[in-house]
C-alpha cells in the first residue's frame, strides 16, 4: 500500500431527469490528490458509473481517508497483444 493513496467516502441520491433514482451509501472512489469539491465528486460518480440522464446529484457526508486505491492503474497495465 501507498501510504498516501487517498479515497473519497461519501453518500449520494442521484435523480434522473426520466424518472427514478439512485442513492448509494458510504460509497469509496480513489482519488488524487487531498480533496475533492462536490462538484467534481458528482461528475467523477456520474461517469464511473457510465449514467445518462442524470438530473440532478446531491453528495452526502464526504470524508477523505487514507486507504490503499482498490483499482489497478490502466496507464501501469500491459496490453497482450
Amino acid at each position: 500500500m501507498h501510504n498516501q493513496d487517498k479515497r473519497v467516502v461519501f453518500d449520494f441520491e442521484i435523480i434522473f431527469s426520466n424518472g427514478g433514482g439512485l442513492q448509494g451509501q458510504e460509497f469509496r472512489l480513489d482519488m488524487v490528490g487531498t480533496s475533492i469539491t462536490d462538484d467534481v465528486l458528482a461528475k467523477y460518480i456520474v461517469k464511473d458509473l457510465r449514467l445518462l440522464m442524470v438530473g440532478s446529484v446531491k453528495i452526502l457526508n464526504k470524508r477523505i481517508i487514507t486507504e490503499a486505491h482498490k483499482r489497478k492503474d490502466i496507464n501501469s497495465e500491459k496490453h497482450k497483444g
